[in-house]
């Protein structure tokens, strides 16, 4: 980063959101702390690993800032007018974040104490900083909430993954056990799935599955759960579910599945798949993986006693 010439101009800072509204006066007294530095594409403007002191004002250019690593993608782009390093230049504490220019970008460089005596002067500015912040906040949060949904979901069916399971578990079993309430789990697997893809294909396989979990979702409750365990597992967990109405759920999505002896996909015409289902309603105090083990015992005995049936 070096410094470069820069024509002080009020009006030009009036654009930047940061100082909208602001006095001329108080912006004056202001005009002899800026600094301009121009950044090279590629270079880092804010980093974790070195303390901050300034707030940079974009005036040209753009900047893009990555959480975690500069290997992850980008999560933001900041463009002209826009600030960089404000939490930092607060808090003065490490940035939280990589901020880097995608191309020569020129910014304006401001020193937290020159700014700080402006806070007691101005509170326009004060009040467009905290705007500024809350959006970033709200900003932080979506990008975490859009990462945990990412984690949880598995990307071929749009169902929850297993890592949801244990999490949704956890809660669905307190939940029942405080109101003493039942809560019953079924396991189904796809019948013959590897003779399934060795015949039409690892494509078909995964639209057979897509149509597994958009078949029986759309047939369960909001507060039901369905998750894919794995492979062609599925998991479906019921609260508030005994087992013979566990039971009655279960061979009705099984038949809704056998009924349909062919489906559309991107492929052409394919056959449907039929499933097997083991049953397990939860015992007190068990765990999840317990919980499991004997609806999978009960799904194997559906295996054996010929597939495409329920039992437990």
């Amino acid at each position: 980063m070096k410094a470069v010439a820069w024509q002080q101009d009020i009006q030009q800072l009036r654009q930047l959101r940061l100082f909208q509204n602001v006095a001329g006066a108080s912006l004056q007294c202001l005009l002899k702390d800026f600094r301009a530095c121009e950044l090279e594409q590629g270079e880092v403007l804010l980093s974790p690993f070195n303390r901050n002191n300034y707030l940079y004002m974009v005036m040209s250019g753009q900047l893009k800032v990555y959480l975690g690593s500069l290997d992850n993608s980008p999560v933001s782009t900041l463009e002209v007018g826009e600030c960089a390093g404000e939490i930092s230049f607060i808090d003065h504490d490490h940035p939280s974040a990589y901020v880097v220019a995608t191309e020569p970008t020129t910014v304006l460089r401001l020193h937290r104490e020159a700014l700080l005596s402006l806070f007691q002067r101005s509170p326009e500015l004060m009040q467009n900083l905290l705007a500024m912040l809350c959006e970033r906040v709200r900003e932080g949060n979506r990008i975490i909430l859009n990462t945990e949904q990412n984690a949880n979901i598995d990307t071929l069916t749009g169902l929850f993954n297993r890592r949801w399971l244990e999490h949704v578990f956890d809660r669905e079993s307190t939940r029942c056990a405080f109101n003493e309430q039942p809560l019953s789990l079924l396991m189904l697997d796809v019948d013959h799935f590897k003779d399934y893809n060795d015949r039409h294909g690892h494509l078909a396989g995964d639209y057979a599955l897509c149509l597994v979990a958009h078949t029986l979702r759309g047939q369960l409750r909001p507060k039901d759960s369905m998750a894919r365990f794995g492979g062609e597992e599925f998991v479906i967990l019921l609260p508030e579910v005994a087992s013979d109405e566990a039971r009655r759920i279960g061979e009705r999505l099984r038949l809704s599945l056998e009924q349909i002896g062919s489906f559309y996909s991107p492929l052409g015409v394919q056959p449907g798949v039929t499933v097997s289902l083991g049953l397990a309603q939860m015992r007190n105090q068990e765990s999840l993986p317990n919980l499991l083990l004997r609806a999978d015992g009960a799904l194997y005995q559906a295996k054996q006693r010929g597939r495409n049936r329920l039992c437990g």
